[in-house]
């Protein structure tokens, strides 16, 4: 974990969340131009999301003060928008509902909310709504992971301007952690233009794994000649990293390239890349050569492994 340090990264946050929140009309007494607050709001979808809850449960996880809860079930009680009643599992407890008047408030600020974002969408064309999605999908994995990792990965075949992302993520990655310069974005634009130029789909693939339509990791099986199969592009995001998700990726190639009729595979890395080490090794690959080289800028050990299939 880092410390934040940097005051134009802050600053720039800030700003974002000042223009964000008054584009969407957060700051007006009335929210959606509707008879509530942002925080009634709030309340009143979750109860409604919910089908039943309770008090204690709203506290947590909208971080409400419990006092200020109280005074909106109770505007909410006396407009007879929510009903409370005793849980039967538990009658120390008590559980809120909607009733069908709350109901028929609740559809209707979600219509608002909806015909609000496709307003600000307008202008934008399906390849920018995509980008602004994708952008909110990244921020709310960012900062709240755990509530990410609910939502299932997805491995999939590519698909157009996928190989672009590969050649871009890695390429800014590996130039950030390692230093890696121009000679690396290059056999990376080259792997992936030679797989687009005429790749097999009856040996050959490439899979992206993605979260929520947010793309995290990809990999790549090519041809290499007879029986033999070339592992390529393994990478995972540093949002996703940690998880698991490398292993899964490489187990997917695998996989494949004994399903094509391949009896040998083989691939290339470098000896600082730890973690992608770790995951060959544990498949059962083997170290069979090193040799030293400086193709990306700085020095590095070249490592060629390879596993019986």
């Amino acid at each position: 974990m880092h410390a934040p340090n940097d005051i134009d990264v802050i600053d720039g946050i800030r700003a974002f969340n000042r223009f964000y929140t008054d584009r969407i009309g957060l700051l007006d007494r009335a929210y959606l131009k509707a008879d509530y607050t942002l925080a009634e709001a709030r309340v009143l979808y979750e109860i409604g999301a919910r089908g039943t809850t309770t008090a204690t449960d709203l506290v947590r996880d909208v971080h409400l003060d419990p006092a200020y809860l109280s005074r909106i079930l109770k505007v909410f009680r006396d407009r007879g928008l929510v009903a409370i009643e005793n849980d039967p599992a538990d009658r120390r407890s008590r559980r809120l509902r909607l009733t069908p008047v709350g109901t028929a408030e609740y559809e209707q600020l979600a219509d608002l909310s909806r015909g609000q974002i496709r307003e600000m969408l307008s202008a934008l064309s399906a390849i920018e709504q995509e980008v602004l999605a994708s952008a909110m999908q990244r921020i709310t994995g960012l900062l709240d992971g755990e509530e990410t990792q609910k939502t299932p990965m997805v491995l999939r075949p590519h698909r157009p301007g996928d190989l672009g992302w590969i050649i871009q993520s890695q390429t800014e990655f590996y130039a950030s952690e390692f230093g890696w310069r121009q000679g690396f974005e290059g056999l990376v634009a080259k792997v992936a233009a030679d797989f687009l130029a005429g790749h097999d789909p009856r040996n050959e693939a490439c899979w992206i794994a993605e979260r929520s339509g947010v793309r995290l990791g990809s990999i790549m099986v090519v041809n290499g000649g007879g029986d033999v199969a070339k592992l390529r592009l393994l990478y995972v995001d540093p949002m996703a990293r940690g998880r698991g998700l490398g292993m899964l990726l490489a187990e997917q190639a695998t996989s494949f390239a004994r399903q094509s009729g391949y009896r040998r595979m083989t691939l290339w890395t470098n000896d600082n890349l730890d973690a992608a080490r770790h995951i060959y090794r544990k498949l059962g690959f083997s170290l069979v050569s090193e040799e030293k080289h400086t193709l990306f800028g700085p020095e590095l050990t070249g490592q060629t492994w390879e596993l019986d299939l």
